[in-house]
């Protein structure tokens, strides 16, 4: 019984706030799971800074509607649940997401949820629960699954390290110099080889 447990925003789409500090050339907004390991501090800021500037989620949802996963990452999904159990464990927003998922042909995705209130300001975020990655790891372990998970970013590595086998998708350096333990993948093809070879153990 073997499962995996995929990142969605940069390693099957884009990064969702990258995209939007493009277009509205808010800098500040660049910042995202890569560069921050808290993630409460990171949302805070990002709430903070789109307060500043009147933005909300009406705001966002634009750029969501323009955006397309990653090239390859369509086949690459198809392809790996047609042999495995796959679940997307993001710490993004059912209300950011749901467009991208149309287009993954809906994987099960477990994230959180955003509180927005009078004219789509978003005033809080509400996480599914704390650690809710690692911690579903270990659900799936519990059930006898063997869980192979990747991920690009600091709030990956805890699920990395719970699962049977964690992979790095194109992480960033810090994060290579910061975790030397997890083996590091650089296009699809090496990933589901990865992915398998770890199965096949």
């Amino acid at each position: 019984m073997e499962i995996v447990c995929l990142d969605l925003e940069g390693v099957l789409v884009p990064e969702i706030w990258v995209n939007f500090a493009e277009l509205t050339g808010i800098d500040e907004l660049r910042a995202t799971t890569r560069d921050v390991p808290d993630y409460d501090e990171l949302m805070q800021f990002r709430l903070r800074i789109l307060d500043e500037h009147g933005l909300g989620i009406n705001d966002i949802e634009k750029v969501i509607d323009d955006l397309r996963p990653l090239e390859g990452a369509q086949t690459f999904l198809a392809d790996l649940r047609q042999r495995y159990q796959l679940v997307i464990l993001s710490d993004t927003f059912y209300e950011f997401a749901k467009p991208l998922m149309r287009q993954l042909d809906w994987p099960t995705l477990f994230c959180h949820r955003l509180e927005v209130g009078e004219k789509g300001r978003i005033v809080d975020y509400k996480l599914r629960m704390q650690d809710h990655k690692r911690k579903a790891v270990e659900a799936f372990r519990s059930l006898n699954f063997q869980t192979v998970a990747a991920g690009d970013s600091y709030n990956d590595t805890a699920m990395l390290g719970e699962a049977d086998t964690g992979i790095l998708f194109c992480p960033p350096q810090n994060v290579i110099d910061e975790f030397p333990q997890f083996p590091v993948t650089r296009s699809y093809d090496e990933l589901r080889s990865a992915i398998d070879n770890a199965f096949a153990k």
